[in-house]
């Protein structure tokens, strides 16, 4: 498989709902939410890589790291890079339905599987996006994290029951979709959590929880004192809010103020390995990449899902070498310039 041809398939698929551009930057699809675009102007979309391209590494080659290893552990399982695929539904309306929602997200979680790594599915507003998910997670051994709306109470509890009796890692929810008018429309509405609701949610399942859009650091601890086990920073790649930061903007001050409290995760505008390991600098712990896998599976199924992971690997390892850094569970905010605001 070589990237040219992925690409090529890819664009011919998705049939103008992503041009899959040179560079996937929601120029071309501002504004066509649903679709591969941005909210409105796109620019939450286009802050997410702003905000990483503002921060460049300093490349030290005079040093005694001789090998890197990429290889880290979250909620009890080792991964072979601190790079996750993350939750996406709705083929039909946002990718131009050449998959069905069951093959598609087949193909990321066994993609991501073939790369040692974990994949995440999502909710919508077919309720059967989330059993799909559930139903390839529980097929790769429990290997993948399932992500709720955030629905009513009972609902989401009975779909954090489904996750757990499938095996998954852990589950989520991504409050960030709490405006989507597409849920209500089609009768599955979503709303905004209190911190008392959440910690009901948290407390209501067995599997590590994860809180998924987070942009501030008050809303981290929100989190966290709920009992969450991770967050992750994300705008939701730009599709519920316009005029949003990047998270690359808002995660310095997040990973200080819950440094040690649990898994740190960020999404937004992860292209190549140098984007995560700018993540790991400004304080993630791994990073979801969303978009760039679309096309992957679009271009070459599960296979090309596993070949893009493997290539952003590759990448980080190249980078790691580069900036002296030996292992993505101890990367150093030093390697960046500008430098993140320490504490």
């Amino acid at each position: 498989m070589d990237l040219t041809t992925l690409r090529t398939k890819a664009r011919e698929a998705l049939k103008g709902f992503c041009r899959v551009c040179p560079v996937c930057d929601g120029r071309a699809c501002a504004g066509e939410a649903p679709g591969m675009g941005g909210m409105a102007t796109a620019s939450s979309f286009k802050a997410n890589l702003a905000a990483l391209s503002a921060y460049r590494l300093n490349m030290r080659t005079l040093h005694e790291v001789k090998a890197a290893d990429t290889t880290v552990t979250l909620f009890g399982r080792e991964l072979s890079m601190p790079v996750l695929a993350a939750p996406m539904t709705g083929v039909l309306y946002n990718m131009g339905g050449k998959l069905s929602e069951e093959a598609f997200i087949r193909m990321i979680i066994d993609g991501a599987d073939a790369a040692g790594t974990l994949g995440a599915c999502g909710d919508g507003a077919d309720p059967a996006f989330f059993g799909s998910g559930l139903a390839a997670i529980r097929d790769r051994g429990g290997r993948g994290i399932p992500f709720i709306k955030p629905r009513g109470q009972d609902a989401v509890k009975e779909m954090l029951g489904r996750a757990a009796d499938a095996g998954a890692v852990a589950a989520g929810m991504d409050v960030d979709g709490a405006g989507l008018l597409v849920m209500a429309l089609n009768g599955q509405p979503v709303s905004p959590k209190s911190p008392a609701e959440l910690r009901e949610l948290v407390e209501a399942t067995k599997l590590p929880f994860i809180v998924k859009g987070i942009m501030t650091p008050d809303e981290a601890l929100v989190a966290f004192d709920a009992g969450a086990a991770g967050i992750v920073v994300s705008n939701h790649g730009g599709r519920v809010l316009d005029h949003t930061p990047g998270a690359a903007e808002v995660l310095p001050a997040i990973a200080r103020a819950v440094k040690d409290r649990g898994v740190i995760l960020a999404d937004g505008g992860v292209r190549t390995g140098a984007d995560v390991l700018k993540y790991l600098a400004l304080g993630a712990d791994a990073v979801l990449i969303g978009r760039p896998l679309v096309v992957g599976a679009f271009g070459g199924g599960a296979e090309g899902v596993s070949f893009l992971l493997n290539k952003i690997k590759t990448e980080l390892t190249s980078a790691m070498l580069l900036t002296g850094t030996a292992s993505v569970r101890g990367v150093s905010p030093h390697i960046l310039n500008p430098q993140p605001i320490c504490a």
